[in-house]
């Protein structure tokens, strides 16, 4: 239980200094170790667990009462934007900076966020440029994009590395059901159509009372804990490897920024929930089996609930084109992007012109052969 009376935990800082010039050492994706780019100077993560090494669970009842140890719970720097209402953790000593969600000039507060500490990290994989050269890859595929914001993108500034927050729960569940199954059948009827009697077959449904049990047990059902981005873009980032997902250590953060989590426990555990009752559901139709399904009552025991607090890796660009703000993300381990969709006004106007002009052609020559 957390002591009211301690002293808060220290603020978390995420800085290396390299043990050869003195300068910060950053997290290297590509080799998985720490990197000085100042004098080149390479170290191993310090007391780094394997990434086999199993990663304990914490107790969801008490993580929602608030009751958690101390050595739980951290303190980090952070900012809300302005704009987006992203909570960002900064660098100590920095006191302006620009948004990296959605490129709003912002200025650092010196509050600190207090908050359940990772469990785990899945480590970035993709180096900075690997990540733009599949944005603009992405960004060339879209044939009405505006060529000067893919320019602008090309040419930009590098892209930023934000340690985005998650939450997993796992759930042992155990349902009973009443429902009905329903089997398909065929009567044929006579009808008249057109003066004439014809016989035709319809389909009818025969329903029996079905009830029974259902189990399955939930393994880190995946719920986003943050509002920085919009949810359609980061759920289409997955899948997730999490496999390969490291216990957290601050070295994976050198050089990358984390965001605090905006969605609360007890909200993220509500939509696992709503997760888990739809896979349920589908349990329960699959039991019932027969061609159709009608389920009345689901009643779900759950157990043994537990969750951790995991960060994940996304590239992230947010460039200002012509007074408007566009997004880009990038999934740090496979590569996938995503973004606001930007469309070129001009490059339609040419398309429905074209497709005008083309129209009038096969029109014109089919009025010629007639």
């Amino acid at each position: 239980m957390t002591d009211p009376h301690m002293p808060p935990a220290p603020v978390a800082e995420h800085r290396f200094p390299c043990d050869t010039c003195g300068s910060d050492l950053r997290f290297d994706p590509g080799a998985a170790q720490l990197v000085c780019d100042h004098c080149g100077n390479t170290e191993a993560i310090a007391g780094a667990a394997p990434r086999s090494h199993a990663i304990a669970e914490l107790d969801l009842q008490t993580g929602l009462a608030a009751d958690l140890p101390s050595a739980e719970m951290e303190e980090t720097r952070v900012t809300t934007c302005p704009n987006c209402a992203a909570q960002v953790e900064f660098e100590a000593g920095k006191h302006a900076a620009e948004c990296p969600f959605c490129a709003t000039p912002v200025v650092v507060d010196t509050g600190t966020h207090r908050h359940i500490k990772p469990r785990a990290v899945l480590p970035f994989a993709l180096a900075e440029e690997t990540a733009r050269d599949a944005m603009t890859k992405w960004l060339g595929g879209l044939w009405f994009a505006p060529n000067g914001l893919q320019e602008y993108a090309r040419k930009g500034r590098k892209m930023q590395g934000i340690y985005v927050p998650y939450w997993t729960y796992d759930a042992q569940t155990r349902s009973s059901y009443r429902g009905e199954r329903g089997t398909v059948y065929y009567v044929t009827r006579t009808v008249t159509r057109d003066g004439k009697r014809v016989q035709e077959r319809v389909q009818k449904v025969r329903w029996s009372p079905a009830s029974g049990r259902v189990a399955r047990f939930f393994d880190d059902v995946l719920v986003l804990a943050s509002k920085s981005l919009p949810k359609k873009y980061t759920d289409a980032l997955e899948p997730w490897d999490l496999s390969g997902l490291a216990p957290y250590a601050p070295e994976y953060l050198a050089g990358f920024r984390a965001e605090a989590y905006a969605v609360s426990l007890e909200d993220g555990f509500a939509e696992a929930r709503a997760h888990m009752d739809r896979v349920i559901e589908r349990d329960v139709r699959f039991d019932i089996g027969g061609d159709r399904q009608r389920v009345h009552d689901v009643d779900t025991a759950l157990s043994d609930l537990t969750f951790k607090h995991i960060l994940l890796p996304v590239w992230l660009a947010a460039y200002k084109y012509r007074g408007k703000t566009y997004r880009f993300v990038v999934n740090g381990t496979s590569g996938r992007v995503q973004g606001e969709r930007p469309y070129s006004a001009i490059k339609i106007t040419i398309a429905v012109v074209l497709g005008l002009l083309a129209a009038g052609v096969i029109g014109y020559f089919v009025a010629q052969n007639k």
